[in-house]
């Protein structure tokens, strides 16, 4: 039973903001880096959709999987943005809507 439902998905949601000391530089020298997660994510077939909200200091990603595969996307981004963003990861059960989406 554990095992189960350790592979069953569910939706998370990476919400980040900028630290004060944050400079553009500091943006533009981790986009790459949060670009290829995004890719590599996309590119086994999952879904997961980001983007930053009008204040241009907080940002969201909303995607499906294990609670391993989170903790797995999680520690990638960590590694990248922890001297540049302050964030925290989320299991979100209101967003059933992802998985009739990947299933389309």
């Amino acid at each position: 039973m554990d095992q189960q439902i350790q592979l069953e998905k569910t939706p998370w949601v990476l919400v980040s903001s900028l630290k004060e000391s944050t400079k553009d530089e500091d943006l533009k020298r981790v986009a790459p880096e949060i670009n290829k997660i995004i890719d590599d994510w996309q590119s086994q077939g999952r879904l997961i959709w980001s983007g930053g909200f009008d204040d241009n200091k907080t940002s969201m990603a909303v995607f499906e999987g294990t609670k391993e595969e989170a903790k797995l996307l999680y520690d990638r981004y960590d590694k990248i943005c922890s001297d540049i963003l302050t964030y925290g990861l989320y299991q979100w059960d209101a967003m059933p809507i992802l998985s009739v989406l990947s299933k389309n």
